[in-house]
């Protein structure tokens, strides 16, 4: 494990693994650099990149300075990035694709950009709509202590998860990793505001980017990937056939290699 000091004095850690360009992996909600899939995606790639798995702030290694704000977490990617040489590969996942979107558009040095199902709701009058307080709902709840509500909430009422689901995963061995990593969830939340689509900004990115979801996912994602495909002009867009919102990294890495190398 490595760290490097952001510009509010966040230690940020990260583990650092292959040789050539660097590509900084940005993880969404629940996810750390030894949980989620970076983890199993990083060595993956290592044999043509060097690769930066790091824990966004609040999570596993990182420290945390308060308040929050969005703009912090782009400065901890822009000092992984200047530590790495000053330009660098990025690939996000979920809310950590809308991290690296937001990032791209403050103008950080990414070279390339490559997102996994940035969850935008691009079409507000179907389907689940999150609260519109639920950032503050979640600081609340982890200010008071409650991890595993905090959990709920954002599973079942932030992204819309069917309720049986949480009850299932509360189960599972790696309920208590996604506990431990639960004070990072207004983060992720504030990241996604209000979940709309975010069509100016996005078009002025120009930077070199992969759009690329599951053939599996909900409409929801799909309309989401077409979106920023066709608002971003310099976009390549790729759907992964039998995947989910859960992708399988062995299907991932080759696409993700095709498209930063060429």
């Amino acid at each position: 494990m490595k760290t490097v000091i952001s510009k509010d004095g966040t230690a940020i850690a990260y583990d650092q693994t292959g040789s050539g360009p660097p590509l900084i992996l940005v993880d969404g909600a629940f996810c750390s650099r030894t949980f989620g899939p970076m983890p199993k995606l990083a060595p993956l790639l290592a044999a043509h990149f060097t690769v930066i798995a790091y824990d966004r702030r609040g999570r596993g290694d990182s420290t945390d300075t308060k308040p929050y704000a969005v703009a912090r977490e782009i400065e901890d990617l822009e000092a992984l990035i200047k530590e790495v040489g000053g330009s660098a590969f990025v690939m996000g996942m979920s809310s950590g694709a809308v991290l690296s979107l937001r990032a791209a558009a403050a103008g950080l040095n990414i070279k390339k950009l490559a997102l996994y199902e940035p969850p935008f709701m691009v079409d507000r009058t179907t389907g689940h709509q999150p609260p519109a307080d639920h950032t503050a709902q979640l600081t609340q709840l982890i200010a008071s202590g409650q991890r595993s509500q905090a959990a709920k909430y954002y599973l079942v009422r932030v992204i819309g998860m069917p309720s049986i689901f949480y009850y299932v995963m509360r189960l599972l061995p790696m309920w208590s990793k996604m506990k431990a990593i639960a004070p990072s969830l207004p983060y992720d939340s504030a990241v996604m505001g209000d979940f709309g689509f975010p069509a100016d900004l996005l078009s002025t990115i120009t930077t070199p980017t992969l759009v690329s979801g599951g053939g599996k996912s909900p409409a929801l994602l799909h309309r989401a990937v077409d979106a920023v495909s066709k608002t971003m002009p310099n976009t390549q867009r790729r759907m992964l056939a039998g995947q989910t919102h859960n992708v399988d990294v062995k299907v991932l890495a080759p696409v993700l290699e095709e498209f930063f190398r060429g």
